[in-house]
């Protein structure tokens, strides 16, 4: 890795440089063991614990196939999908990597007794395979994480619909929590020049979905004016979410559980806040009956903050908990658009609230590489910033992991993998400069 790493290192090194370096035969990289998917059976998943699932393994570099890229892996993150691989909810993943090593001779690349998990990266490209025209090697890069195949019809109006959809380091092996990653040439991405490693690494996967799941037309299509109730809105998600609103012309009406988590609200610049944890809202009167009053005190306080208006668009990512709440407190023909359910995917809801008010469920999962580039376009621009709180060494993944499984994070988590230090990896300083005060504000308030 050290002739990988010099040639990043060195100023203006040639796209021959990185051609010439000779790979190696093998990589660090966090894995969960198929062997141990079932170490957590029978315990609760609060119980679960990240860190005694993930590895720190040398594994060996996969073979590059049409249409794909390896990527020097400089920084990576955690986002929710690695807790759920390295919690083995709510299946696991080695399910999905059976299931593609069936598809095909380079699908079974995929199926091994290892998993190699993380849906973000910030890196230089190392080989593109045959047919790859548009990156070569030493190009700065991030990745979204959409795999798609696009052998169907069906995905080639939104590649979020293709049958052979899959996400990155989740639904594929050798992700981006790692030294070396395999992406398809399509998921990759120029890499925003103001910031460093891990800043360009934090925003990927929750960027684009917050990006799809407000302001694209396959989502809630926000415009200027809208009132936006955003769940855990200073979170991995829903700072993005918060930021979008902000930056299109909505009012995020900002829904938080400490004052802490209230206060970085603030310094994003949103007014409209709701600490659900001093206001004392609690939407189940037990784990079978919610409260239909509290989602009625819910709505008034709403109302208190936005001037007697009811929200537009309700960001939704909770589930279960929150559900019945948010298809209450929207207007009457508003949106409810959804994905996650981190606190649980059964949800349960007063349908007369939806159907009489004509209200609308709208599903989101990810994004596609349009909505993807769009919202990393927005990032290279300094509209949008990450929101990166902390960063963990690589074979400190498994704390990061399970920060983020407690809740004990805010913003995004990054993981740095060959980078030594934070703070490298800008090349665009006059840039940087210009917006460094909004990017120290955010990461200060994440």
């Amino acid at each position: 890795m050290k002739e990988i790493l010099d040639a990043i290192l060195a100023p203006d090194s040639p796209a021959a440089a990185f051609a010439a370096v000779k790979l190696p035969e093998s990589y660090r990289a966090v894995t969960v063991h198929k062997d141990e998917a079932e170490m957590f059976a029978g315990l609760a998943t609060r119980d679960k614990d990240p860190r005694a699932a993930l590895h720190l393994d040398e594994v060996p570099v996969p073979e590059l196939g049409p249409g794909e890229a390896l990527v020097a892996v400089m920084a990576s993150s955690v986002n929710y999908n690695s807790v759920w691989t390295s919690i083995f909810e709510p299946v696991s993943t080695f399910a999905f990597l059976e299931r593609y090593g069936r598809m095909s001779p380079l699908g079974k690349r995929h199926d091994l007794p290892y998993h190699v998990i993380g849906s973000d990266l910030s890196g230089v490209v190392l080989r593109a395979g045959p047919g790859v025209n548009k990156w070569r090697p030493g190009d700065r890069v991030v990745a979204h994480c959409l795999s798609v195949e696009l052998e169907s019809a069906d995905g080639h109006n939104d590649t979020m619909l293709d049958p052979e959809q899959r996400i990155w380091g989740f639904e594929t092996n050798f992700g981006g929590l790692a030294e070396i990653a395999l992406v398809k040439s399509n998921q990759l991405m120029p890499k925003p020049g103001h910031l460093t490693w891990e800043e360009a690494a934090a925003p990927g996967l929750v960027n684009s979905t917050a990006y799809r799941q407000l302001v694209s037309r396959n989502g809630a299509g926000m415009k200027q004016g809208d009132n936006v109730l955003i769940w855990g809105a200073s979170g991995g998600l829903g700072s993005y979410a918060t930021q979008f609103a902000l930056a299109g012309g909505a009012t995020p009406v900002c829904v938080v559980s400490s004052p802490q988590k209230a206060e970085i609200c603030r310094r994003m610049g949103a007014e409209a806040i709701i600490d659900r944890g001093a206001e004392d809202f609690r939407f189940w009167k037990d784990e079978h009956s919610q409260d239909p009053r509290e989602w009625k005190r819910f709505g008034a306080r709403i109302r208190e903050l936005t001037g007697g208006e009811d929200v537009d668009i309700v960001f939704e990512h909770p589930g279960r908990e929150t559900f019945g709440a948010s298809v209450y407190v929207t207007r009457k023909g508003g949106t409810i658009v959804t994905c996650a359910s981190t606190s649980g995917y059964t949800h349960e809801y007063d349908n007369r609230y939806l159907w009489m008010s004509l209200k609308r469920i709208v599903g989101s999962h990810f994004a596609n590489y349009r909505e993807a580039w769009e919202a990393n376009r927005l990032v290279a621009k300094g509209r949008i910033h990450p929101t990166l709180s902390r960063t963990y060494a690589l074979a400190d993944t498994g704390q990061a992991a399970y920060d983020v499984h407690r809740n004990l994070h805010q913003g995004k988590v990054g993981v740095l993998a060959l980078a030594p230090q934070e703070g490298m990896g800008v090349t665009d300083p006059e840039l940087r400069d210009k917006h460094l005060p909004a990017i120290n504000r955010f990461r200060a308030a994440s």
